[in-house]
């Protein structure tokens, strides 16, 4: 008997078997590390730790040049 009725072309995990699962961990934080900013109010996950130093560059960089810009820090 074939199995195609509605109720198993709705079934959630026959459509994941179809998915890769490159897009299944998209937004997923499986193999990332936290870097925990401005006392524990930012949190940036990436996805190698050696660039930990160069991700906190980068967002004071961007903090920096929103303050010169605006005047103010941002909310």
């Amino acid at each position: 008997m074939k199995k195609d009725t509605l109720e198993y072309r709705m079934m959630q995990e026959r459509n994941r078997q179809k998915l890769a699962d490159s897009k299944l961990l998209c937004g997923s934080l499986h193999g990332k590390f936290p870097v925990v900013m401005d006392g524990g109010k930012t949190t940036i996950f990436i996805s190698d730790i050696s660039k930990e130093a160069e991700t906190r560059e980068k967002y004071k960089t961007i903090m920096n040049n929103r303050i010169m810009f605006t005047g103010s820090k941002p909310k």
